[in-house]
């Protein structure tokens, strides 16, 4: 025999619920449900802070795909953003440098 895991009364080791509580007893029924729907907000805070968005990414990429998608992808527009940048200024102040202005 089994012990209820809420109020602790005998109850049968097949029991899906409590005769005397109501309560579920196998862990399947008990579990939260993970909520994954990507989400603009974690691929913007991904696009703000790269390495957020990365961090979130490598964490989630197993429990919560689509979220750690859109965090990974907003880290991933950021760095090709701020690369892109980097280049175009550099192009620019060396032109202004050829061109003396």
């Amino acid at each position: 025999m089994a012990y209820c895991k809420k109020c602790g009364h005998q109850i049968d080791d097949a029991a899906s619920h409590c005769a005397y509580c109501g309560a579920a007893q196998s862990e399947a029924g008990s579990a939260p449900q993970v909520v994954d729907n990507g989400g603009f907000g974690w691929g913007f805070l991904g696009c703000m802070i790269p390495l957020v968005g990365l961090i979130l990414f490598l964490v989630w990429r197993d429990t919560k795909p689509k979220t750690s998608k859109a965090a990974g992808m907003g880290a991933l527009i950021s760095v090709i953003v701020s690369v892109v940048l980097y280049v175009v200024l550099m192009v620019l102040g060396v032109a202004a440098g050829v061109y003396g202005a």
